[in-house]
């Protein structure tokens, strides 16, 4: 089974690090999780082991192939369900999988990491919690390590509270990654939206708040929002005017919704 440039495999060889990404769900015999590219499944041995039941989504048809066989006592008596296939065509209904109802637990490709973060958290059903696997990178500016934030870290911070619970030498992977990774955990999700309008409106504001880092917050904001009803809304929140968006929190940006 040789990994797929294409797809971007790296498959994880330390089963210590499998064990600890399984723990840092705390899932429970109670629980249902749902994987995301179970590669070679030596992170669903131990989902397995730790769950209620796993449900695997993996788009490669060798590996799936392999898998089948790997856990076919456990897909027969439906400990594991395998399902072939690419997440983002992945069926929830099908599955009676509903709103905070699993934990999402996975080591997935570097490549769509921050795809799979806008189709957990912003699309759903959401899970309870959520475990990845990312670039060390990624996950240091998801929790703003510098004490500087950005669009993914609002994002993902909006909805629930990151944190790193174990970095991952690049020698733990097959082939050797240019980097190393983290364990990234995101616990209590939940929508802090009334309604999709609120959601979108805040992306929105979001997205023009970073939209030039060189420019004030309330510069930017005026490209979405009247300059008047920007000014009046720092003013009421108690904002400088010259505050940069990388310097305001996550829940900040969600007052500054409410009133523009």
């Amino acid at each position: 089974m040789k990994p797929k440039k294409s797809l971007g495999q790296n498959f994880l060889t330390n089963k210590k690090i499998a064990e600890d990404i399984a723990l840092a769900g705390n899932i429970s015999k109670k629980d249902i999780v749902l994987e995301v590219g179970p590669g070679k499944g030596i992170l669903t041995e131990f989902l397995l082991k730790y769950s209620k039941q796993v449900i695997a989504v993996e788009k490669d048809r060798e590996l799936f192939s392999f898998l089948t066989e790997k856990f076919a006592k456990e897909i027969s008596n439906k400990k594991l369900i395998l399902v072939q296939g690419d997440i983002l065509d992945f069926d929830f209904n099908d599955y009676k999988i509903k709103e905070e109802s699993y934990k999402l637990i996975a080591n997935i490709p570097y490549n769509v990491t921050g795809l799979l973060f806008r189709l957990f958290l912003e699309t759903g059903p959401r899970p309870k919690t959520m475990v990845f696997m990312v670039q060390k990178e990624v996950a240091e500016r998801v929790i703003a390590r510098d004490e500087k934030e950005s669009v993914l870290s609002i994002s993902v911070k909006v909805y629930g509270i990151p944190k790193i619970t174990r970095r991952v030498s690049a020698g733990s992977f097959f082939p050797k990654p240019n980097v190393d990774s983290a364990v990234l955990t995101v616990e209590n999700i939940k929508s802090p939206f009334k309604n999709k309008i609120d959601e979108k409106r805040f992306f929105e504001l979001l997205k023009a708040g970073f939209s030039s880092k060189r420019k004030k917050l309330s510069s930017n904001l005026s490209l979405v929002a009247k300059k008047d009803a920007v000014l009046k809304t720092f003013a009421e929140l108690g904002l400088n005017e010259n505050t940069r968006a990388e310097d305001v929190s996550a829940k900040k940006f969600l007052e500054i919704t409410k009133h523009l």
